[in-house]
């Protein structure tokens, strides 16, 4: 036997005994080395409900056709918000005074709205935020319901709300929403569930007054929440 055989033998004989105890201590399955089942698995208790079903490619292919590509969907159905200066432009064209320091006026909520509303930190060049978020839609909302006296009074002083040098009322004197008043509000003709939604608001409010209000502050809203 040469000297590099009994070399490979003398290694091989050292060697197995090692492997044959790695194998005998090997976990198994039900062995304490083993996790309890669920342990590794996701659950109601630890994981998100992760939706898994698949679309098939003809149902994919109707959804490109109908919505377009996620391109131009994501610039379509997106909802920025309004930014501060033109929040500011329609106050003051549905009649709110945007100067008014009353507290808790509308001009007094926009103004000291900035930083709510996402208003841009120019020394440190951040430009103001486009999203809407919950301090900015919050602040907005409580702008729209402030403002809904003055709305209310002035909105048929606004110039394009005046037919034949008539302004056009938001109510009636049934106190019943008007369609040319919600058309002048919004700036786009009123359609029935703007005055379902209106008259909801004022029949259901605990006093007429306060259900004016909230209809307005409500169609606002809607018109420029994106709700």
């Amino acid at each position: 036997m040469t000297p590099k055989k009994l070399i490979l033998i003398m290694a091989a004989s050292v060697l197995a005994p090692a492997c044959a105890d790695s194998l005998d201590t090997a976990p198994t399955p039900g062995s304490d080395n083993t996790p309890p089942p669920g342990t590794t698995a996701g659950s109601e208790d630890n994981t998100f409900n992760h939706e898994n079903d698949r679309i098939s490619p003809w149902d994919l292919i109707q959804r490109l056709e109908e919505e377009g590509p996620p391109k131009y969907t994501s610039h379509v159905h997106s909802c920025p918000k309004v930014p501060i200066a033109t929040l500011g432009n329609v106050l003051a064209s549905v009649g709110v005074n945007v100067s008014n320091t009353t507290p808790l006026s509308a001009g007094d909520l926009y103004n000291r709205g900035y930083n709510a509303l996402g208003g841009a930190n120019f020394p440190n060049r951040i430009r103001e935020n486009i999203s809407i978020t919950t301090s900015g839609a919050s602040r907005e909302f409580d702008i729209f319901a402030a403002a809904a006296d003055e709305v209310i009074a002035n909105l048929p002083n606004v110039a394009r709300c005046q037919v034949g040098g008539v302004g056009v009322q938001l109510f009636d004197a049934n106190n019943q929403c008007r369609a040319d008043g919600i058309t002048c509000l919004l700036g786009e003709p009123a359609q029935a569930v703007h005055l379902d939604i209106c008259n909801l608001s004022v029949t259901n409010a605990s006093d007429v007054q306060t259900g004016k209000r909230i209809a307005v502050a409500a169609l606002l809203a809607a018109a420029y929440t994106c709700d």
